[in-house]
């Protein structure tokens, strides 16, 4: 299953004290690192969400943002601890008893002091809940839009793993006419220069050329990794580093090839080899 790390989800839902909303965004990243950003109120429920966020994503940068818009009627009482206010009120009396001309203190300064007017906080236990269900909706939706992203990936891949394998196809039927070509280059060389060969000492040196220019090994193996590559394509799990092993692999073989070239032709095969592998690289690279 083919699964991008680029994807964006948001759900809410209404409860009783307000309103709940998750935005989950993901890119491309090498392992997973998620970023939750939670009210100060829901801090506690950060490792059952972790939990869950591991069911979902194997990899990606996540931005895990949860918002709650308290509902109109359910806004905290305000508190005055009285105790405070009359001990500070006590204490302001005693000082004004001090002063030749002692300044009159309002309430609203009394409100103002720290701690004597406090906020009663809406009760939140019985959505934490919900924010968390709701979080799994999220991320359903998050592996939804990452799975269509996937697939419109899939013929990227597919179309240059083709043109790879008829590259292969085409180098794999001319080497034998590039080593004869060479061989009978090099007896003409010799001929033109009215040069004396050794018949035998000519026949291994040609034997080294072609064992040098042989790249069958190399081609059998590129032809081995297109396969591998169209059968993880098709695997359920994560996928991603996998498909970035073969691309490496695939670059390498590409490089031989292109070091073992006897002719431009082949090198010219190599560099488009080269070329559709980082291709499909750069399109890996955002695969879970």
């Amino acid at each position: 299953m083919i699964r991008s790390m680029t994807a964006y989800a948001r759900c809410d839902a209404k409860a009783d004290t307000g309103v709940l909303t998750w935005e989950v965004r993901s890119v491309n990243h090498r392992y997973m690192e998620p970023i939750f950003r939670l009210p100060e109120n829901f801090r506690e429920i950060e490792p059952a969400l972790r939990e869950l966020l591991r069911k979902y994503v194997q990899r990606g940068k996540l931005e895990c943002q949860l918002k709650f818009q308290a509902a109109a009627d359910t806004g905290g009482k305000l508190q005055i601890n009285t105790a405070m206010a009359s001990d500070l009120n006590a204490a302001v009396h005693q000082i004004n008893r001090l002063l030749d001309n002692p300044a009159h203190i309002s309430a609203f300064e009394f409100l103002n002091w720290p701690g004597v007017l406090a906020v009663e906080e809406a009760d939140i236990e019985p959505i934490k809940k919900q924010a968390i269900d709701l979080f799994e909706s999220s991320l359903q939706e998050l592996r939804r839009t990452r799975e269509r992203e996937g697939e419109r990936i899939r013929p990227m891949i597919s179309e240059r793993l083709d043109k790879i394998a008829n590259i292969v196809g085409e180098v794999r039927a001319q080497v034998p006419g590039i080593i004869t070509r060479q061989n009978e280059a090099l007896r003409a060389r010799f001929d033109e220069l009215k040069i004396e060969v050794d018949a035998q000492r000519l026949e291994q040196e040609m034997v080294i050329l072609a064992q040098k220019a042989d790249v069958a090994e190399e081609l059998d193996r590129l032809d081995a990794h297109v396969h591998e590559v169209g059968n993880v394509l098709n695997k359920k799990e994560s996928i991603g580093r996998r498909l970035d092993f073969l691309m490496q692999e695939l670059n390498r073989e590409a490089n031989t090839l292109s070091s073992k070239s006897l002719v431009t032709e082949t090198t010219q095969y190599a560099v488009e080899l080269k070329v559709l592998i980082e291709q499909m690289r750069e399109q890996v690279q955002n695969i879970e």
